[in-house]
């Protein structure tokens, strides 16, 4: 028995050791793996940082050389260009630092603000993101954005509470720049007043919706008289009047 017992024993052993020899050999082959992998990022953030720096200026200044840097970052998992807000918290503002973009990224939001409040009187604080970009074009001359780089720098104006957001409306972007919603008609009076250039009648409204009366006439008083989101024009020829939904129109100014 207690020869039996000792073969057990050294079996047992035998056993124990190859264990701590595999954990052994495992916990070498992680580290060597983890290594390799820290080496492999090391070079590849160098061979990025080199691009990101040689191409600066072209990347600030070209919307779609930017875009094709952002979409090539995002293919990695990397956003360089929304950098901007953590680098002046504190935060992984490398990237700022190296593209420079942390200042570029506010002018812009500073920008996206003067042009809301300016036209907020207008159009309700609702104005449809290709006008914006076009008034934005304006102010800014040669510097050129697309609606990529300010759905970009509005996420950093989150912080301010103004209630700055992109929203979607009848398959159509627009910038909200207060903090109240749309209700669903709402929602659709616009859908409706797009298609028409920012024209909309009770009668038109009842014709698309199969709404009644009642509900069209209470869903553009309400945008008129409590929103403010549309203009009344008292002396339209064919109806006697009519509602203008000015977020959806095109300005010239």
């Amino acid at each position: 028995m207690n020869r039996l017992g000792g073969v057990g024993l050294a079996a047992f052993e035998r056993h124990r050791d190859s264990e701590r020899s595999f954990a052994n050999l495992s916990n070498t082959i992680s580290r060597s793996q983890v290594d390799n992998l820290r080496s492999q990022l090391t070079q590849f953030r160098s061979a990025l940082v080199h691009f990101a720096s040689t191409h600066r200026e072209k990347i600030k200044r070209d919307p779609a050389f930017r875009h094709a840097f952002s979409q090539m970052c995002a293919n990695i998992g990397v956003d360089p260009l929304a950098d901007g807000g953590a680098a002046r918290r504190g935060a992984g503002g490398w990237w700022s630092e190296i593209l420079g973009l942390a200042d570029w990224n506010l002018e812009l939001g500073v920008q996206i603000v003067d042009v809301c409040v300016s036209t907020r009187e207008r159009n309700g604080g609702l104005i449809e993101m290709a006008e914006l970009v076009r008034l934005l074009g304006r102010l800014r001359g040669s510097a050129k954005v697309t609606e990529e780089d300010v759905v970009r720098s509005i996420k950093t104006l989150k912080p301010l509470g103004a209630g700055y957001e992109v929203i979607d409306i009848g398959g159509r972007r627009m910038v909200r720049s207060v903090t109240k919603e749309l209700d669903a008609d709402q929602s659709v009076v616009f859908a409706v007043a797009r298609d028409a250039g920012g024209r909309v009648t009770e009668n038109v409204l009842i014709e698309k919706t199969q709404w009644t009366r009642d509900r069209a006439r209470a869903a553009l008083e309400n945008m008129l008289i409590r929103d403010g989101l549309c203009w009344l024009d008292n002396q339209d020829e064919e109806n006697g009047h009519s509602y203008w939904v000015v977020s959806v129109m095109q300005w010239d100014e």
